[in-house]
């Protein structure tokens, strides 16, 4: 597996797709959350987020 560097929205979606091909569907969603977070535009984050079904298991301080 690869070693990713993660410093903008398309690394983090970039990773998520990779992990959603390899069956690690929560890392995705969790992937997608972050890519999401970096996106400026609101509908590209849903969009985002749309692409990446599921419950987030985030935990916010």
């Amino acid at each position: 597996m690869p070693l990713f560097t993660f410093n903008t929205a398309a690394d983090y979606l970039e990773a998520a797709r990779e992990m959603a091909a390899s069956g690690r569907t929560t890392l995705a969603r969790l992937l997608a959350e972050a890519a999401a977070e970096l996106t400026p535009d609101p509908a590209e984050a849903t969009r985002i987020l749309s692409d990446f079904p599921g419950l987030s298991l985030r935990q916010e301080d």
